[in-house]
């Protein structure tokens, strides 16, 4: 799940970012209102961390932009700026929630959760594909309802083949999803954390599986259904 965080304080922003990554997502940091409103309309972020007092175009312009483009991303605005009118503005302007500097983390990934949850991209925040159920908000996987743990980078591969069941979905398209656009590897290392996601949903005896497809990609597939006796 990829975010975009536009924050033109280079300490706070290499930090948030370090943090959400750790939190699981893929994170696109740029320090400026006319990248942010640019970056925001070109990807289908999960969601926008936008400062309000940026160069070039402040964070009330960002939005209200956005919103005029009909991009429906959610938004939750960080800022410096704690004044009620501040947050009216914000508001008015099409955030869907505000937080003020200094700001626990712990509240921050809170808030990001429940606006993800909302699904105000219009993507599921849960999806299910035969025994296998991927929650995205709370960052979750299980199979036929038991857990199974799974790593951040897990957790995204295995999300962005839960969004598009049965289809095959390209190496190149799970790379830009899960992994930042700075990210400079090999894009064979998809195949290291699929490998790991079978081994975990086959130990978890699920039906659910990922297949490959040649020359593609792979495929989230429901699986083969127990059969059942009549009679």
């Amino acid at each position: 799940m990829r975010l975009l965080l536009v924050e033109d304080e280079p300490q706070l922003a290499a930090s948030l970012a370090r943090g959400l990554r750790a939190e699981g997502y893929a994170v696109d940091v740029v320090g400026d209102g006319p990248s942010g409103l640019a970056e925001a309309q070109a990807l289908p972020y999960a969601a926008v961390v936008l400062d309000l007092m940026l160069p070039g175009m402040n964070g009330f312009r960002v939005c209200r932009e956005l919103r005029r483009a009909g991009c429906p991303v959610p938004v939750l605005v960080l800022t410096a700026k704690n004044g009620e009118y501040d947050e009216a503005e914000a508001l008015d302007c099409g955030a869907d929630d505000f937080l003020a500097k200094p700001f626990s983390y712990v509240v921050l990934t809170a808030r990001l959760r429940a606006l993800i949850r909302r699904g105000g991209a219009g993507r599921p925040a849960r999806l299910a594909v035969g025994d296998l159920t991927v929650d995205a908000a709370a960052r979750r996987c299980a199979v036929g309802g038991a857990e199974v743990r799974l790593t951040a980078k897990e957790f995204g591969v295995l999300e962005c083949l839960a969004l598009r069941p049965g289809e095959a979905v390209p190496k190149t398209e799970i790379l830009d999803a899960v992994w930042d656009t700075a990210f400079r590897g090999d894009v064979n290392i998809v195949e290291v954390y699929v490998a790991a996601l079978r081994r975990k949903l086959a130990a978890a005896s699920a039906r659910a599986a990922i297949e490959t497809v040649r020359g593609t990609g792979y495929r989230l597939s429901p699986g083969r259904q127990p059969l059942t006796r009549s009679g």
